[in-house]
Order: structure tokens, then C-alpha cells, then sequence
């Protein structure tokens, strides 16, 4: 589920970006949107690096994993934090006036978070994945995956379901309903995720 998740992120940060690349100067109803779409994405990856901090990393540091990999780990996400706020600035400064210049603005600052966003992912991919190999099966493992996706509503998640459903790979469609049968899936995310469904996904649909 964590590249389920990956995917969805990356998946946004692409659109945000290409869609502030063909903004037209004066609109005001387009910025909103992405706006809205940009608070959606930040929320949820807020929600996935805080439940990595509570959870996975004390587990993590519990079965020898290096120390150096989770200070770096901690680190990114600090500066992940300061990148998706920056962005949240240069969204907010676009929607509030509507002009290219802004949009262009926004859009550069999308690349870099993008940028500070994807070395994290690639890193915890690459070096921290591979060392949880060992501990996937275990009854530790599962209770603390278990707490950390734990949602604090049904709506909360129903709009999570939808969002990673939003343009899912069909491998990662395969995954999601190995992992969650699909009439759940399809009631969460159709019912309680329909905010997401009005408010958001006609975002990409242009």
C-alpha cells in the first residue's frame, strides 16, 4: 500500500504541474480548483509521512534498522513539510489573483517540491523497503501498519480510498482489492468519499 500511496502522490504532483503550466492569465475559477486539488494532495501526504513518524519508524528503530537511515528519513520529512508549505503559499498567492505570473510561480514551486518530494520517496523505496522484507508476516508488523493506517473517520476514509482510486494503475487497482474486497471499497469510496468525487476530481477531467 505504501506505492499505492507513492503512486498517487507523484500522480498529483505531475497534474498540479501540468495544469499550472497551461493556466490562462485572469481566470479565477481554475486556480480555486487546483488550490483545492493541491490542499486534498498535501492533506493526505501529511497524513502518510505523520503516520510513518508515529508508527513505522519507533518499529522501525526497534528491530536494528540504522539509526543514520531513520534520522535521515525524520529529516526528509521536515523538509517535506517546509516544501508542501511553500507551495501552499504560492497556491494560495495564484488563487487569489488569477495571473499567469503567479501560476508560473506556483508551478516552479511545484517542481521543487516535487523534487524534495520524490528524493524521499525514491530513498525510503530503495534503502528502507527492502530492510522490512523480514518483519512483513509478523504479528508486530501487521498491529502497527494496522494502527498507522487507521483513519480517524469514515469520511476520511472514503475521500483517501477515492483519491488513490483517481487514475490507479491497473496493477495498483489489483493490489488495493487484494488487500480490501471491493464492495468496501466501492461503498467508502463512492459514498464516503463523494466530497472528493464533487469537489476534486473534476479537477483533472479538463
Amino acid at each position: 500500500m505504501n506505492q499505492v500511496i507513492h503512486h498517487a502522490v507523484r500522480r498529483d504532483l505531475a497534474r498540479l504541474e501540468s495544469a499550472l503550466g497551461t493556466a490562462q492569465d485572469g481566470d479565477v475559477t481554475r486556480p480555486r480548483q487546483l488550490g483545492r486539488a493541491y490542499a486534498n494532495l498535501q492533506l493526505e501526504l501529511t497524513h502518510h509521512h505523520e503516520g510513518e513518524d508515529a508508527y513505522i519508524f519507533p518499529f522501525l528503530a526497534g528491530v536494528d534498522v540504522p539509526p543514520d537511515l531513520l534520522k535521515a528519513m525524520d529529516e526528509e520529512h521536515h523538509a517535506m513539510a517546509a516544501a508542501l508549505a511553500e507551495t501552499r503559499s504560492a497556491m494560495a498567492a495564484y488563487a487569489a489573483s488569477g495571473s499567469a505570473a503567479d501560476a508560473q510561480a506556483a508551478r516552479a514551486s511545484v517542481a521543487r517540491t516535487t523534487a524534495v518530494v520524490d528524493r524521499h520517496l525514491r530513498h525510503e523505496e530503495d534503502d528502507l523497503e527492502p530492510l522490512l522484507a523480514p518483519y512483513l508476516q509478523t504479528k508486530e508488523w501487521k498491529k502497527t501498519v494496522e494502527k498507522k493506517l487507521r483513519p480517524p473517520s469514515l469520511g476520511a476514509t472514503g475521500r483517501y480510498l477515492a483519491w488513490i482510486q483517481d487514475g490507479i494503475t491497473d496493477e495498483d487497482r489489483a493490489y488495493v482489492r487484494s488487500r480490501i474486497p471491493p464492495p468496501v471499497t466501492a461503498v467508502l469510496s463512492k459514498v464516503a468519499g463523494r466530497g472528493y468525487h464533487r469537489e476534486i476530481a473534476p479537477t483533472w477531467q479538463r
